[in-house]
């Protein structure tokens, strides 16, 4: 029988994930077979002795798969396997030394014109506009426009809206940090909540730990700095190898470290709680500060509870939380924000002498939609729906890319990072994707290293169509031709 195991170091995984380990094991070796029913949830939670939310959420993950399926007033029942997935890539292996970045015009060649011409865009990956509550915004913008008719005709709080910073809060403490609106400084998107976060933690000629894979706007944010990345060997679904984190710090001058421990850009790694302990414990040990840009945190697959950040476990303020709602909310509002722990003060000057303030109208809207209560109810939907077209576009990858090719698993967001055997060339592949309509985004661009020629990543944002299967079949020839030729 197909072996349906999650896929994985066990040591990184955690309880809900071990929970959906044994079960899965247990179909694999025929203990429950095609359309058998298997425990329930109170009956496994009684078996293991863990809690009914952790086997609820092991079942969503085991859901997520095609493992089991659930059906209304029965319980969950084994499915038919799929297809076998690629395997995944396996934990890179970058050269742990402080690199000068220069990967910006190829990124700006990539995002110009992304938004106004034809091509289907795998390239980048803003939020699906049918996974946005569109008509609730416009309608709370109207709202804020008829009762604040002068807001567009100010200055505001620099700091931003008393308003948003105590919902910003509310998500924060539910998210399991103990931060209050006085903690929460609004930006403009979380870039600048990045940018800001390096300026007030390091200088130019400064190094900056990064996973590698990593995501390209915090690459260029070095790059504007005049700052240095240091690439640290990363798992496609556990994350940033604390062991090579500690040997890098003990041998570089590392001065922070910028990571996404949730749902990570672009391999959708998350990880484990008990290593995002670790993390915040070792850099604590070594006064580095933590940069984590959490903007893809809300959007896990997993039902239940998102993981804990790890702002969680800061306990001397030496953790920077970066996020925004342009991922979950609108990203044409380019609404963020930073809890930056004992960098507050220099960060607030730094906001002063950036961009003074955040614009009223959309900070005020926002403010409006998260106190309608409807965030936590437009989450599970999106999460549930990029959970099947990441699975949708990995499988047609999966079945058409040649022999060898492996697929990241996320465990949140919304990218795929896929990887061809040695020898082949996604920068030729990307001249030719644009060629035919087709835009993704090369595997250069997530490294200061000159590294992952043979990888690419793809948006999963996209509900899957005949068109996003064509165009899948048509990279997949486009790259069986470079091995033919």
């Amino acid at each position: 029988m197909t072996d349906v195991r999650p896929k994985g170091s066990s040591s990184h995984l955690n309880l809900y994930q071990h929970v959906a380990e044994e079960l899965a094991t247990a179909i694999t070796n025929g203990t429950y077979r095609v359309g058998d029913r298997v425990p329930s949830v109170r009956q496994l939670a009684r078996r293991m002795g863990v809690s009914i939310s952790t086997v609820t959420q092991a079942y969503g993950l085991l859901v997520d798969r095609g493992v089991v399926e659930a059906r209304p007033q029965s319980g969950y029942f084994v499915c038919p396997q799929r297809m076998p997935l690629a395997p995944e890539p396996g934990t890179s292996q970058p050269a742990i030394q402080p690199m000068p970045v220069s990967t910006s015009s190829l990124t700006l060649d990539m995002l110009s014109g992304s938004a106004s011409d034809d091509r289907l865009h795998l390239d980048t990956a803003p939020p699906a506009a049918d996974l946005l509550p569109i008509s609730q915004l416009n309608r709370c913008i109207a709202t804020v426009l008829r009762e604040v008719p002068t807001a567009a005709a100010v200055y505001d709080e620099p700091f931003g809206r008393t308003e948003l910073r105590v919902q910003i809060a509310r998500i924060m403490q539910y998210a399991g940090c103990q931060s209050g609106p006085d903690d929460v400084l609004v930006t403009s998107g979380c870039q600048e909540a990045i940018t800001l976060c390096l300026r007030a933690v390091a200088k130019p000629g400064d190094t900056i730990a990064v996973e590698s894979p990593t995501f390209f706007g915090m690459l260029q944010a070095i790059e504007s700095l005049g700052m240095h990345a240091l690439e640290i060997p990363t798992h496609p679904r556990a994350g940033v190898r604390l062991d090579a984190l500690a040997q890098a710090l003990e041998q570089w001058p590392i001065r922070a470290c910028l990571l996404m421990p949730t749902n990570s850009n672009p391999l959708g790694a998350s990880m484990s709680l008990d290593d995002r302990q670790r993390l915040v414990t070792l850099l604590r040990t070594h006064d580095v500060p933590l940069i984590e840009n959490d903007v893809l945190g809300d959007l896990g697959f997993t039902p239940g509870p998102r993981p804990l950040p790890c702002k969680a476990w800061d306990t001397d303020g030496n953790v920077l939380f970066c996020s925004s709602f342009s991922k979950t909310v609108g990203p044409g509002l380019r609404v963020g924000w930073v809890t930056p722990g004992r960098y507050a003060e220099r960060i607030r000057h730094l906001k002063l002498l950036t961009s003074f303030t955040t614009p009223t109208i959309e900070q005020l809207a926002i403010a409006r939609f998260l106190a309608s209560g409807q965030y936590e109810r437009h989450l599970t939907r999106a999460r549930s729906e990029y959970a099947q077209r990441s699975a949708q576009l990995g499988n047609a990858v999966a079945t058409t890319f040649p022999h060898g090719t492996r697929v990241t698993q996320p465990a949140g967001g919304t990218v795929l990072w896929v990887e061809l055997p040695d020898g082949y060339d996604t920068m030729r592949l990307y001249r030719q994707s644009i060629a035919n309509g087709i835009s993704i985004a090369p595997g250069v661009l997530f490294t200061a290293q000159r590294r992952y020629r043979n990888a690419l990543r793809l948006s999963a944002v996209h509900p899957f169509s005949e068109r996003i299967e064509s165009a899948v079949s048509t990279l997949a020839s486009l790259a069986h031709l470079q091995q033919s030729g």
